[in-house]
């Protein structure tokens, strides 16, 4: 298979080769880090230290913005009939972390374009080959998409995280399953809706090296990501209740050297119809706000219905 994204690669090195590294001269402010790190110790089951090396690896512990970008596929898998490459995706996620007593504050926010899977454009119609027909494309555009890394406690964002550690390489590993009400049912939008309920699962991996998260003299180290979900059909490929499901499959890399090592061409269209993706919301929201590319969509249809009835 061809590499992917060659100009990511590309612009990277640039931006790399004119800029000093963001990790240095960094102070990490931990004194319990400091003294595992002076004794050689790094226990990831000890709840600080596994939250700790967490957030060096997604976030940035001075509160800095941190800016991810994630090439990757999707696929249409669809029983008795087969599977179809559909589209080649790009995501750009924007966050900081802000310590709280309860743990740490992720202010997040992020927007993914579907692009064709041939020729890498970004895409604002597409042949539906399932249809033989068009439709609107609608990229994911979530903000805020918020929630807080707590100390200890119950839940999926409560230390310790689920984690593998092999010499100098740490991989903490997330898997959620989704399952709840549709927030359109097929009875009021049956051209979008897939089921009374929204089924998917989004499987995370975050990886990084011990030896970043032992050093006291830097706040965020260089990780990869990788990240597949499996969920159904989307709401604006007009597929209604047709079995079937959508699977991507990316890598999430953090740019240390900012949204400059953005490919040209995404950076360059994000700054025109997405700009305020390029970096974090500072506003504090509760998860109560959180978007999805489902609720987004949702209120896009039903502005549009209601302005069709004036």
């Amino acid at each position: 298979m061809s590499f992917l994204f060659p100009e990511f690669e590309l612009n990277r090195r640039a931006v790399l080769a004119g800029t000093t590294t963001a990790l240095a001269g960094m102070a990490m402010g931990s004194s319990q880090a400091a003294e595992h790190a002076a004794d050689g110790s790094w226990n990831l089951d000890d709840p600080a230290i596994n939250l700790l090396t967490l957030l060096k690896f997604r976030a940035d512990t001075s509160g800095a913005d941190v800016i991810s970008a994630f090439p990757g596929v999707a696929w249409a898998m669809v029983p008795n009939v087969g599977n179809f490459p559909l589209f080649k995706t790009f995501g750009i996620g924007a966050s900081h972390i802000e310590e709280v007593p309860e743990g740490w504050r992720i202010y997040h926010r992020e927007v993914l374009y579907y692009m064709d899977y041939n020729t890498g454009e970004i895409l604002s119609e597409w042949q539906n080959p399932f249809l033989d027909r068009k439709v609107e494309v609608f990229h994911i555009a979530n903000d805020p998409v918020n929630g807080v890394f707590r100390r200890d406690g119950e839940g999926v964002l409560a230390a310790p995280y689920p984690y593998v550690a092999f010499g100098d390489e740490i991989i903490f590993q997330w898997s959620f399953f989704i399952y709840h009400k549709n927030e359109m049912p097929p009875k009021e939008y049956p051209l979008y809706s897939a089921g009374n309920y929204q089924q998917h699962a989004e499987l995370w991996g975050i990886q990084g090296h011990k030896s970043d998260a032992m050093n006291p003299d830097i706040t965020t180290a260089p990780s990869t990501t990788s990240w597949s979900r499996i969920g159904q059909f989307l709401p604006w490929m007009e597929m209604g209740n047709r079995p079937g499901n959508i699977v991507y499959h990316s890598h999430t890399y953090k740019l240390m050297g900012g949204a400059q090592e953005l490919p040209r061409n995404i950076l360059d269209y994000t700054e025109k119809n997405y700009a305020k993706y390029l970096e974090s919301p500072k506003e504090w929201k509760d998860r109560t706000h959180n978007q999805s590319s489902y609720s987004v969509f949702k209120s896009i249809i039903d502005e549009r219905r209601a302005a069709a009835e004036l």
